[in-house]
């Protein structure tokens, strides 16, 4: 198995924000034997770690580190549907492409999505009216303390709104090694969403994905132009009673009713109407076309996004009384751990408004 041990395995261009961190102990597993070689852990802090786009570093050092290395995908075609197995060390996007070259369809609404595809269970990723749940047949899971796989169907993942049971009674006891879609060839477009809907009925699946590219696009930036995590918030969800509230005193606000009775808000809305788009403290901002995407213009430190971040919180809930939480995982020396948990080292406190207020900067109060 390949591993790397010193005390300065760099992790820079391991996480999409580019923040400087080091971990001391780094192992990429690729079969079932490399799994079993792994030390026990159970007394040490570590994390699985995938492409490292929904990963912010906040300290410079980081917990032991395993970055799972399955590749490889497969493809058994029936009667009606596709099933497909991919390892999940493939890259999201370029599962989408290749799906939709081989005729296969159902992911197009989650092109251009960063990561990998061991992640996406673990988030339950989604955009555009689309999950991965809605795909899902079954997870190979390899569990840490009897170092068996484990194959779990969907229902057994208990996916829900960005979340799984990856990140609930089954965190850190194991890690994905395998990913098992089911498509069916009876497909229709999905054009529920903003954006989609003016799309002709009958467009194509590849129409389709262009689509959602050029609208991610338009509105994200690329990483490896300028370093963000993508969506850093989660979209909230709040209760009929609380969102009468909102919307008699925002009548355009945008929300998404929920099969549960409940409201789904739209959290880059709700940063845009504090007037924070656009909003910058130093070397890290909000972006200028989404104000759901955080960017680090040049800054070294997660503890500066994590300042910038919990500004927003605040502001947000100030005008809102709405609580957002991030969608991004917070790694320290110690592992992951919550956004709430997390130390302000240096509050922002103050904003300027500079000329016609699309130059904003921010300051601390020390």
């Amino acid at each position: 198995m390949a591993m790397h041990s010193n005390q300065n395995y760099s992790l820079k261009s391991s996480n999409s924000f580019n923040i400087k961190a080091s971990c001391s102990r780094i192992y990429f597993p690729s079969s079932l034997a490399e799994l079993q070689q792994l030390p026990d852990l159970s007394s040490e802090n570590f994390y699985i770690l995938g492409d490292g786009s929904n990963t912010l570093f906040v300290e410079s050092q980081a917990p032991t580190i395993i970055q799972p290395k399955f590749n490889g995908i497969n493809i058994v075609e029936q009667d009606d549907h596709f099933i497909v197995t991919v390892g999940a060390a493939e890259n999201w996007h370029d599962l989408v492409c290749f799906c939709l070259d081989q005729g296969i369809y159902g992911l197009e609404n989650l092109a251009l999505i960063p990561g990998s595809v061991g992640a996406a269970p673990v988030q339950n990723i989604g955009a555009y009216g689309v999950e991965f749940a809605d795909f899902c047949q079954e997870i190979q899971w390899y569990e840490f303390s009897s170092e068996t796989l484990h194959s779990l169907t969907k229902q057994a993942c208990r996916f829900a709104y960005r979340d799984s049971i990856f990140k609930q009674e089954r965190y850190n006891k194991g890690l994905i090694t395998q990913v098992t879609f089911n498509f069916p060839k009876a497909w229709q477009a999905n054009l529920s969403y903003a954006g989609l809907d003016t799309l002709a009925k009958k467009s194509t699946a590849k129409q389709v994905m262009a689509q959602v590219i050029a609208l991610r696009s338009s509105k994200l930036p690329d990483p490896k132009e300028l370093p963000n995590a993508g969506s850093f918030f989660k979209n909230p969800i709040v209760n009929d009673a609380d969102f009468a509230q909102l919307q008699q005193q925002y009548p355009k606000i945008p929300h998404y009713p929920q099969k549960n009775g409940e409201i789904k808000l739209a959290a880059g809305w709700l940063i845009d109407q504090a007037g924070l788009k656009g909003f910058r403290h130093g070397d890290v901002g909000v972006h200028q076309q989404q104000a759901l995407v955080l960017v680090n213009y040049g800054s070294e430190l997660g503890a500066e996004i994590i300042s910038l971040a919990k500004y927003i919180q605040r502001k947000v809930a100030k005008k809102f009384s709405v609580s957002l939480i991030p969608e991004v995982r917070m790694i320290t020396h110690k592992g992951e751990r919550s956004f709430s948990s997390l130390s302000d080292l240096n509050p922002i406190e103050n904003i300027t408004v500079i000329g016609d207020g699309n130059s904003i900067r921010g300051s601390s109060d020390d």
